[in-house]
C-alpha cells in the first residue's frame, strides 16, 4: 500500500501511529480511574517534553518565524490544550470503544472544514454520508448501557465529539504549517505549549493530587507520554507533511478497530448489537462521505 508518489514511509507511518492512538484509549481509561485527570493530561505532556529535551540536538536552529505565530498558536489550543482536555474527561464517563467510534467522524469534518476555509466543493454523496455518520454517532450514543465503565455514554461521547471538533481543526493547522516546518519541531512545539498550559491546572482547588508514588500506576502515562505524544503525533505529522490533509484523513477510521480489538482483549469490553450497527452506519457514512469533487 503506497501512495500516489509510490512513497510506502508515510502510509506505513500512519498506520502505526493509528495503532499507537487506538491503544491510547485503553491506556488513558486506565490511568484516570486512579489519577485525577489534569494530572493524566499534564504528565503525559510532561513526559513528552522530557523526551524531547533529550532530543534537543534535533530542534537546534529551528525557529518559529513571526507571522505564523497565529497558526501555531491556534494548533497547541486545538491539540493537545482543548483536545486532551475534552478526550480525558470523556472517558470518565464512556467506555474506551464508544470513545474511540466517535473518531470516525474526523474525515468528514476535515472535509467539512476544508469545505469552508479552503473552498472545496462537497458531493451531494458526501452531505448524505456527514448526515448518515451523524445519525450514527447519535444513535451509538444513545444506544449505550449505563455499565461500570460507561457511567454516562451520553456526555462521554458528547465530549469525544468536542474533541474531534479541536482535532479538525488541528488538522488543517498542521497541514499548512508543515510546509515550513519539520514534523519533529510541530510535534515538540506542541508537547512544550501543552505542558505550560496545563501546569497551572495542577494548582486548581479540585485537582486530586496523588497520595503515593506506585510505578505501576504511572505507567500509562508514561506511555501516553513517550509513545502516543512523542512517536503517534510525529507520525501523523510526518504523514501530513507528505500526503493531503483530506487523504491522510480516511486513517483515523483505523482507531476505533484498533481500540475496540485493544478494549476487547484487555478491557473486556462489548458493544451491544444496535451499537454495532451504528457503528456500521458511522463507518458507512465515512466511507460515503470521503469521496468528495475536488
Amino acid at each position: 500500500m503506497t501512495d500516489s508518489r509510490g512513497n510506502a514511509l508515510p502510509v506505513f507511518g500512519l498506520v502505526l501511529a493509528m495503532l499507537l492512538w487506538g491503544s491510547s484509549f485503553i491506556a488513558m481509561k486506565v490511568a484516570v480511574a486512579v489519577h485525577d485527570p489534569i494530572w493524566v493530561i499534564f504528565g503525559r505532556m510532561a513526559v513528552a517534553s522530557a523526551v524531547f529535551v533529550l532530543l534537543r540536538q534535533r530542534l537546534r536552529g529551528a525557529r518559529a518565524r513571526r507571522e505564523d505565530w497565529g497558526w501555531l498558536a491556534f494548533m497547541a489550543i486545538c491539540e493537545p490544550c482543548l483536545y486532551f482536555l475534552f478526550e480525558t474527561h470523556a472517558l470518565k464517563w464512556t467506555s474506551a470503544s464508544e470513545a474511540a467510534m466517535i473518531t470516525a467522524l474526523l474525515p468528514l469534518m476535515t472535509v467539512v472544514a476544508a469545505r469552508f476555509f479552503l473552498k472545496e466543493s462537497i458531493s451531494v454523496r458526501g452531505i448524505l454520508g456527514i448526515v448518515a455518520a451523524l445519525v450514527g454517532v447519535l444513535a451509538l450514543s444513545l444506544s449505550g448501557e449505563v455499565s461500570e465503565s460507561a457511567p454516562n455514554p451520553v456526555l462521554g461521547n458528547f465530549l469525544e465529539f468536542l474533541a474531534m471538533v479541536c482535532a479538525t481543526g488541528y488538522t488543517l493547522a498542521v497541514r499548512h504549517l508543515s510546509t515550513r516546518y519539520s514534523p519533529f519541531f510541530l510535534t515538540a512545539f506542541q508537547a512544550f505549549a501543552g505542558s505550560f498550559f496545563f501546569l497551572p491546572a495542577l494548582f486548581l482547588p479540585g485537582t486530586r493530587w496523588p497520595h503515593e508514588l506506585v510505578l505501576l500506576d504511572w505507567m500509562p502515562i508514561l506511555y501516553l507520554g513517550a509513545m502516543v505524544n512523542v512517536l503517534a503525533y510525529f507520525l501523523y505529522n510526518y504523514g501530513l507533511s507528505r500526503i493531503p490533509a483530506s487523504r491522510v484523513s480516511p486513517y483515523v477510521n483505523l482507531i476505533p478497530v484498533f481500540s475496540m480489538l485493544f478494549g476487547w482483549l484487555l478491557l473486556d469490553e462489548r458493544l451491544t448489537l444496535a451499537q454495532y450497527l451504528a457503528a456500521g452506519l458511522v463507518f458507512g457514512g465515512t466511507l460515503a462521505g470521503h469521496e468528495r469533487r475536488v
